[in-house]
């Protein structure tokens, strides 16, 4: 006598009929329980919907992200990332300060391109600052305020020196979150800032060698002096034009 192999559980139903297990998968066949309509035939060359091109991010308009917002945490997750590639290939702090700085100086070079090219769509009559204060005001104000949402908290000059000023960040958002080993506690990653600084301080004819400086106080202990010390060239320009 032919055996055949226990139907499967979901067609249990049919179990005590006398159906044959090939009967039993049949969508033509009829029993006293339920019957298998025939599945309709489906054309799947006609009326199936194509996918449209995906949306290009250089079609977008530039205007239209001005006020949009970052995620501060995927912000500071991806500086860490950085900082962390960055420092698996340098061999000492000073080296991955300079790399930072590079980093930087390439952000800070698309950051004054994207800034110029907003205040001339926006203005009939666009201003290009070519004194040293009242570009050191916006990149105080405009540029912090577009890199990191909000302006930085100071500027002062230095006493000692007239080509040196200072920008001073008490928390500076890309540091909130990293911690620096006790072994490199010169370690400033606030190097990345520093070159995005010089890239818009080089872009308006104003050179300049920026770096950064950790000068903790016991109110703010990451707090972060952005030191400008300027070129021979820009001092004698500025005497020129007062």
């Amino acid at each position: 006598m032919q055996q055949y192999s226990q139907p499967h559980p979901r067609f249990s139903v049919l179990s005590g009929s006398s159906l044959s297990s090939a009967e039993h998968l049949s969508p033509t066949t009829s029993s006293t329980r339920f019957s298998l309509p025939s599945a309709p035939s489906i054309n799947t060359a006609i009326g199936t919907p194509k996918p449209g091109p995906r949306p290009n991010i250089y079609d977008r308009n530039i205007n239209k992200t001005r006020t949009s917002e970052v995620s501060a945490s995927a912000l500071t997750f991806l500086f860490s990332e950085v900082v962390q590639y960055t420092q698996k290939r340098v061999s000492g702090i000073n080296d991955l300060e300079r790399r930072l700085n590079t980093l930087g100086y390439r952000v800070g070079t698309r950051v004054l391109e994207l800034m110029v090219w907003r205040a001339e769509s926006s203005s009939k009559a666009p201003k290009r600052e070519i004194r040293f204060l009242p570009a050191l005001m916006a990149i105080h104000t405009q540029v912090w305020r577009a890199v990191f949402g909000r302006p930085a908290d100071a500027i002062e000059k230095s006493v000692e020196n007239e080509d040196e000023y200072m920008i001073i960040d008490n928390d500076p958002p890309i540091e909130r979150h990293i911690s620096v080993p006790r072994d490199m506690n010169q370690l400033s990653c606030s190097s990345f800032t520093a070159g995005i600084v010089e890239a818009v301080l080089d872009g308006l004819g104003l050179p300049a060698r920026v770096t950064a400086h950790h000068t903790p106080t016991q109110q703010f202990s990451s707090r972060t002096t952005i030191l400008i010390k300027l070129d021979k060239s820009v001092l004698e320009r500025e005497e020129i034009l007062k």
